[in-house]
């Protein structure tokens, strides 16, 4: 079968590019395993010169072979982490006919291969035992996943091969293609606390965004929930019908981490896990040991003996390891060395000398213990020693054996020697798919370790311990004394992930607070693994770091992720010259900047920051973990929190000062709620329990599952208090009384103003009306029925009531229904980009809080269905809001750990009227004065940076698109969507009107810079340029200038010429004198949106929706530079979007140029100088002082910014 031949023009694309990378001496091992190179092709290879003549004749031969030998090629790629080279290949890899897969008879096809190399499914051990009758039950129970979601569970005791059993499963063509085509991803968990879970959830979610393509990419999610969501999406819209392993589960809370409604195989010890889990559920038990004749091949295999020549001892020896695979594997591992040691390994198990300290209750450790023991104490003593300073190293963590080189002060080759002998007993764990080997410890090795010679039981453990991370430092600061090391190999990656664990471990605080609270590590460690190792790190060791600093930092980090993960790298020094001028991150970036302008770098300040920083009146801290719920006294003058930390805590509205503080419940606290006269204090929990505090009434079991909501009546006339849970039927109580409806959890029960209704929201997608006196239904609102034309699951999250009672509102997709009709008012349309957490409306206004979880608390207007504020401020999910009794206050609690109290009058009016970004700059010596259109089209002139509104101009009757002052300042020009230009005396209001155009006036330009200057250019989407007399009004030209509509033009300093750029992605420069096109230029792929003559009249810069910059002659029209073409990865040029907007510097050496942020660059050079990420984006307009050093702009939310360049 010969090389399809879209496989051999890929090869061939990127033959030069392969040849330059590769190691071959790497990929033939695989490829030989594969069968497709022989033993003599490669020796043919190896005996080229050098490694680029090896990699060419490599090439050659893959081009004369099939199709299998490109897909093993491929996968060889991978496995050596070649993963960037891969991707070049994997759009063209060969579609094998099922005739060919005759010849893999356990159905391991290369195809296989490659999708579970790509899903980081584990190879086979190198000793495998087939166990044919588990591995079928396995995959028998996964094709019942072929249909819908669910959940395959294989369980087990510890060492009984669940892991091999679950990665055999998988490897067969005929259960991917037919079941999990969208692909197999493999997670390892293990025990693991909510900070490890998120960073293993956000690199699954990183390497699924990377494999698809580079605009998938997003910031890390921050939060358990945000993660959830983000791989829920992932896998159901990105990964349709694949399949999501977890390995060795331990904890319940995992499974609802990720219970996303997708198809999954776990495998754990606890088989009651999935209990806690929605779905269809499947079931396969491993047993506890191997049949004898399985174990025999084991050790015949280590030992290279046939089955027939095992001595008598063998059977024995599986008889007393219990069948257990790994124990056997240790058994065998040690007797590869020691051959004649059959009998002296049997009597150690048989005897059960050595001390153990593992106890449980459903598993026997015994064989286990001695197996391992064993093998640790036939090490050499000063090995054994080295062998206990792995303890140091955390489970499943995998390392180069430089790394140890640095902590025992060792030639990383002796270091291998010595790793080598500890793999060949089993007692290390050995990754040979990367080159150098990469080793690690199971949890059961590290706590054998412990075991030995009572290590755990000795009194100075602790010391020794705290020791040894010292002495891991210590070695560490000592070997890159000069610096932190930023290679991105293995051992780097180590250095840079687990330096502040070992500073942490070792009570290093000093240390470890400089090195956190420092830019440069967090340069150095985003840069290299990204912002969300640096995140968790603030989370993780945040009780022993300064509270204020670390949240200075971890707002940063978590304001700027999406930055931090774009390649090229953005200037960590720039991005936080944004933060706030009291954050301790602006103070050092303010100081490294400085510095650098010093010598010549470009910084910029943005100097009006202030006036978008946090409006809300108070921020509160109160918890250690996600808050889920908090809520106003009826008072106003307290408020309750409750959350992750299971404890309930009640501060003053006012102060933020603490109250009361109880541990409330023994798992998280879901919701509490104050009753009407304020004396009682109802909780409810994950425990399945409700607790109502001042009374010392709790009621236990209450509810089957977990209670997700309660609240009181809104008044004592009859008190009341509803809870709502997970319960299948018994879901909803109120008072003694049980209310019969919903058959799916329901999440949230709320009671109408009067106390006579009380509304429930459930995951059947419904809002039930219940009569509060008989306890019967009333009526059903059907949410899920009105989105018909979506196949997505709808929740119904929580609803509530208006203040007059007739509407309720529900947060499903945020409609507003009636209550006497059931029918929909209206629907509130949100962010596509994020999810509704809840709602709440004022008590008595028309007003609506909703929370989002893209961290953002929005304000809207029930009766004109417009959105009225934003709330920002919350660095994660917010999952309550909810208004004041008088809706004076709004207060938030997030993920974050924050409960936020805004005033609602004050966000709702500073948040109400935003600039739009079309908008002109004058800069004086004493101010600078800025005029911008406003969200209803009038002209507001505005002092900056004090914001004094100076005039407010109306009389365009559609969007305002361009405005200019004039160089006097005296006489403001606009352009709009009405076809007209205005010419205003903006201080006295007077304006005249230039009628002509017949489609929107994009921009005009006056002619010259001169005060005296009348004559103004104009262009359109008519595709025209006119020529007016703003004195007259009279209409001087009229040009035709392009077939398409011209987006903008630019009158050269001299005066002599201008150009015009179009949707037809064409520049014309034309002469001023004749009116007439002189060069016609071409080479834009996309529509032109920009351009701007450099001072000297010499050159043209233009700007197109592609995100490309490209320098011209005017001389003779000739391309003189392409911006940042030559860059790394090329990614420059993409600027975030369209450029729209160009300004040379005063000596022509730099521009700077507006997109989705704003970039200056070097123009002889083309490189970019420096970039500045602004809140929003889609910036259209900058405008730069007359000296290169002050640049004003408005982003696509409104925001103004003053930046400054640093001197």
């Amino acid at each position: 079968m010969a090389l399809e031949e879209g496989a051999r023009s890929c090869l061939l694309r990127v033959r030069n590019r392969l040849e330059q990378d590769i190691k071959p001496s790497y990929l033939m091992d695989h490829m030989i395993s594969d069968g497709v190179l022989t033993v003599d092709e490669e020796e043919k290879i190896r005996t080229q010169s050098t490694r680029k003549d090896q990699a060419v004749e490599l090439l050659e031969l893959l081009l004369r072979k099939d199709n299998h030998a490109y897909i093993s090629f491929y996968n060889a790629l991978i496995k050596e982490a070649y993963d960037d080279l891969a991707n070049l290949l994997h759009d063209d890899l060969p579609n094998i006919s099922p005739s060919v897969y005759k010849s893999f008879p356990d159905g391991c096809t290369p195809y296989v291969q490659t999708v579970l190399s790509e899903g980081g499914v584990p190879q086979r051990p190198v000793v495998f035992v087939s166990r044919p009758e588990l591995v079928n039950r396995i995959r028998e129970k996964l094709y019942r996943l072929q249909k819908e979601p669910g959940w395959v569970t294989v369980f087990g005791m510890a060492g009984s091969g669940k892991s091999v059993l679950a990665a055999e499963a998988v490897r067969h063509h005929g259960l991917i293609e037919e079941c999990f085509p969208g692909g197999v991803h493999w997670l390892s968990i293990g025990q693991l606390d909510k900070p490890d879970l998120l960073a293993k959830i956000q690199s699954l979610c990183f390497r699924l965004e990377q494999s698809l393509d580079s605009q998938s990419l997003q910031r890390p999610p921050n939060s358990l929930d945000e993660a959830k969501e983000r791989l829920r999406f992932l896998m159901l819209r990105r990964y349709p019908r694949s399949l999501l392993i977890l390995d060795d589960i331990w904890d319940s809370t995992v499974l609802k981490a990720l219970d996303i409604h997708c198809r999954i195989l776990l495998t754990t010890r606890n088989r009651s896990l999935t209990d806690s889990v929605s779905g269809a559920k499947y079931e396969v038990e491993v047993e506890s040991g191997l049949e004898d004749n399985k174990g025999l091949e084991i050790l015949a295999l280590y030992t290279k003996t046939k089955l027939q020549g095992l001595p008598e001892e063998a059977r024995s020896i599986v008889r007393e390891c219990k069948g257990s695979p790994l124990v056997v594997s240790l058994i065998g591992a040690l007797l590869k060395d020691k051959p004649n040691r059959w009998r002296y390994y049997l009597c150690q198990l048989q005897q059960k000398q050595f001390k153990r300290i593992r106890k449980s209750s459903s598993y026997d450790y015994d064989a286990l213990d001695q197996a391992m023991a064993a093998s640790i104490e036939v090490l050499p003593d000063e090995h054994r020693d080295l062998y206990k300073d792995l303890t140091v190293l955390e489970k499943d963590i995998k390392i180069p054996a430089k790394v140890l080189s640095v902590l025992w002060d060792m030639e990383p080759e002796e270091v291998e020697d010595i790793l080598e002998e500890f793999v060949n007993k089993s007692l290390l764990y050995v990754d040979s798919n990367n080159k150098p080997y990469l080793y690690y410890l199971h949890d059961l090795h590290l706590t054998q370790v412990f075991e030995v010679d009572g290590f755990l039981m000795h009194k100075n453990f602790m010391s020794k311990h705290y020791n040894l991370h010292t002495k891991v430092v210590r070695q560490y600061q000592q070997h890159y004394k000069d610096g932190h090391p930023t290679s991105g190999d293995d051992e780097c990656l180590y250095w840079i992930r687990f330096l502040t664990y070992h500073m942490a471990k070792a009570n290093l605080s000093q240390e470890l607070y400089a090195l956190m609270f420092s830019l440069d590590w967090v340069n150095i460690k985003a840069q290299i693994m990204g912002p969300a190792h640096l995140i968790n790190d603030y989370v993780e060791y945040g009780p022993i770091l300064d509270k204020e600093v670390r949240s200075h930092f971890q707002e940063f980090l978590s304001l700027n992720g999406h930055q931090l993960e774009q390649r090229p790298f953005p200037d960590v020094v720039q991005l936080a010259l944004s933060e706030p001028h009291n954050s301790e991150v602006y103070r050092q970036a303010l100081v490294k900047a400085q510095e650098g302008a010093s010598r010549g770098k470009l910084y910029i300040d943005w100097l009006n920051k202030s006036s978008v920083e946090s409006l809300s009146l108070l921020v509160i801290h109160p918890h250690q973990g996600s808050i889920y719920s908090a809520c106003f006294s009826h008072d106003g003058t307290k408020i309750a929190s409750c959350g992750a930390s299971k404890m309930l805590k009640v501060f003053k509205s006012k102060s933020g000062e603490k109250l009361m503080e109880i541990q409330a419940h023994d798992e998280e606290v879901l919701c509490c709620a104050f009753s009407p006269d304020d004396r009682l204090l109802a909780t409810c929990s994950s425990d399945k329990k409700v607790k109502v505090s001042r009374l010392d009434l709790v009621f236990e079991e209450e509810h089957e599952e977990q209670v997700n909501h309660c609240q009181f009546t809104n008044t004592t006339r009859r008190l009341l208090l509803a809870t709502c849970s997970n319960d299948k039927f018994l879901n909803v109580k109120v008072g003694s009384n049980t209310v019969f409806g919903h058959f799916e959890p329901v999440n949230h029960c709320c009671f109408s103003p009067d106390d006579n209704f009380l509304s429930t929201s459930s995951n059947d997608g419904t809002v039930k009306l219940f009569q509060v006196s008989s306890a019967n239904e009333w009526k059903t609102i059907n949410v899920r029925e009105m989105f018909t034309e979506s196949d997505e699951e709808v929740l119904v999250k929580c609803s509530t009531w208006t203040a007059d009672g007739k509407r309720i509102i529900c947060a499903a997709r945020n409609d507003v229904f009636d209550v006497e009709t059931s029918d929909m008012l209206l629907e509130i349309r949100t962010n596509r980009l994020s999810m509704v957490q809840y709602c709440h409306a004022c008590p008595t206004s028309n007003l609506l809080a909703i929370a989002y979880s893209n961290y953002a608390v929005e304000l809207w207007d029930l009766g004109s269905n417009k959105k009225m504020a934003d709330c920002s401020g919350h660095l994660s999910w917010v999952q309550r809001v909810q208004f004041s009794p008088d809706g004076s206050q709004l207060l938030s609690c997030s993920d974050d750990q924050t409960v936020r109290l805004w005033e609602t009058k004050k966000v709702h009016t500073s948040s109400a009227v935003c600039l739009k970004r079309d908008s002109d700059v004058l800069f004086t010596d004493e101010e600078i004065i800025v005029s911008a259109a406003d969200n209803c089209n009038r002209l507001q002139v505005l002092e900056v940076p004090s914001g004094r509104l100076l005039a407010t101009l109306l009389g365009h009757t559609k969007t305002v698109l361009h405005c200019q002052f004039s160089q006097n300042g005296q006489t403001l020009i606009t352009s709009s969507e009405d076809t007209t230009i205005r010419v205003w005396r903006w201080q006295s209001g007077e304006c005249k009107v230039l009628q002509g155009h017949k489609e929107q006036v994009r921009c005009f330009s006056l002619l010259s810079k001169s005060p005296t200057e009348t004559t103004l250019l104009s262009w359109s989407f008519d595709g025209t340029v006119k020529v007016w007399d703003i004195d007259s009004g009279e209409k001087l030209q009229d040009i035709e200038a392009h077939r398409e509509a011209i987006l903008s033009c630019h009158v050269s300093p001299d005066g002599c010429f201008f150009a015009t750029t179009s949707a037809d992605k064409m520049i014309k420069l034309w002469c001023c004198k004749s009116w007439q096109c002189i060069y016609t230029l071409s080479g834009h792929q996309d529509c032109v949106r920009s351009c701007r003559f450099s001072w000297d009249s010499q050159r043209l810069a233009t700007g197109d929706d592609n995100g490309q910059i490209r320098l011209w002659s005017v001389k003779d029209g000739s391309l003189l530079k392409i911006c940042s073409r030559d860059g790394k990865d090329g990614m420059d040029s993409l600027h975030g979007g369209w450029v729209t907007d160009l300004h040379f510097s005063p000596d022509d050496s730099l521009l700077v140029s507006t997109g989705g942020y704003i970039k200056w660059w070097n123009v002889d050079k083309g490189e970019a100088l420096q970039t500045f990420f602004p809140t929003g984006s889609a910036l259209k307009k900058i405008h730069v002082s007359p000296d290169f050093s002050t640049f004003v702009t408005i982003d696509n939310i409104g925001i103004l910014y003053i930046l400054q360049r640093l001197m």
